[in-house]
């Protein structure tokens, strides 16, 4: 077994530790690893000391939140939209007071029937307050942060939540005990993705879904990848080993932190890779700022973002483009003139998209 067979091998053990399952496994050389099914988290096993700009105090209350969410089984995606939620409102700290007779680390308010100023106060009441409400919305795994929190909270500054989602990721896993949240079983509607089954000529897919939108003309103009329809925060992975050359809003965007719109211009959030031999590929419509920036280094099957919905976008999915002859002087440039199908260039590749 090659290096990456044995890299595959450990991330899988990993996984499958993770999601409590059997260890007994056998993995060849150009085996995909077998999906790994959720279960209950694990107790935090992690840090509360300071995590990135949030102190001891912050991550301590952070991790008050985390532990009422496992003690009423929500998945790890609701402790990161309450932490993200927490982050705005409070910056993580126990406040005795705030806008009007707004309390505690969300700034809830016994006016409005969050209960006493003494409840408010006690985080482990007023996460458990949170989360009552934000279990009542139907389908709130599958909506942004930002629309998730926003309906719990009634904030006159929705957008502002996206803004701490990454934050809230970090520091959930550090005291969740797990490297990163993708490692966390339930942390985003994706689940437990295990490691990315990477061909021999080293390509991947970005995702596992079934084309819904070829490449070609549409509407006059032509759409120079594929659409994959599925839930917001799907992780999306690196194709293959490459650098990113783009990471970011598309300015002809604007508000790239809100879902867009048949009407909205550009790809929205979006990350632009180059990979050896001049080929290239692109991420589209993004939830929030991708995992990496411009001049990264990533390898196959790296998570780079989560899926969205944002730019010309009418509901979440991934826009995949594949792209040859991208670099051909000393700069490289992804455009619909080197863009190619994607289906037979990922097929040829060993990569197919689609189940």
């Amino acid at each position: 077994m090659n290096n990456r067979g044995v890299g595959l091998l450990a991330a899988l053990t990993a996984a499958l530790l993770l999601c409590g399952l059997p260890l007994t496994v056998v993995v060849t050389e150009d085996t995909p690893a077998e999906a790994c099914t959720p279960n209950r988290p694990p107790a935090s096993t992690g840090t509360s000391t300071a995590v990135g700009v949030w102190n001891e105090e912050q991550v301590g209350n952070a991790a008050i939140i985390v532990a009422v969410g496992r003690d009423l089984d929500v998945p790890p995606r609701g402790w990161v939209v309450a932490v993200a939620t927490a982050m705005v409102e409070s910056s993580l700290r126990n406040l005795d007071g705030g806008d009007r007779d707004s309390l505690g680390l969300f700034q809830q308010r016994p006016s409005q029937g969050w209960g006493t100023p003494t409840q408010i106060l006690d985080p482990a009441y007023a996460s458990t307050a949170f989360y009552e409400k934000l279990l009542r919305l139907d389908g709130w795994e599958q909506m942004p942060l930002t629309v998730a929190a926003q309906r719990v909270q009634i904030s006159a500054f929705p957008d502002r939540y996206g803004e701490f989602e990454q934050d809230a990721e970090q520091v959930v896993a550090a005291v969740a005990g797990v490297a990163t949240i993708t490692e966390l079983p339930g942390a985003s509607p994706a689940g437990c993705p295990g490691p990315a089954a990477i061909a021999a000529s080293g390509w991947t897919q970005p995702l596992d879904a079934v084309v819904g939108s070829g490449y070609g003309p549409r509407a006059g103009r032509l759409h120079a990848g594929v659409d994959m329809s599925v839930p917001h925060n799907t992780v999306i992975r690196a194709a293959a080993d490459g650098q990113v050359i783009w990471s970011g809003c598309d300015p002809s965007t604007g508000n790239c932190d809100i879902d867009g719109s048949p009407t909205t211009s550009g790809c929205g959030w979006y990350v632009d890779l180059i990979h050896a031999d001049g080929f290239g590929t692109r991420y589209c419509h993004l939830i929030r700022r991708p995992d990496v920036t411009e001049g990264d280094t990533v390898q196959a099957g790296q998570t780079i973002g989560l899926v969205g919905s944002s730019g010309r976008s009418s509901g979440p999915h991934l826009h995949f483009q594949t792209h040859e002859g991208a670099c051909p002087g000393t700069r490289c440039d992804l455009s619909n003139a080197n863009s190619t199908d994607p289906e037979p260039f990922m097929r040829d590749r060993g990569a197919p998209l689609g189940r």
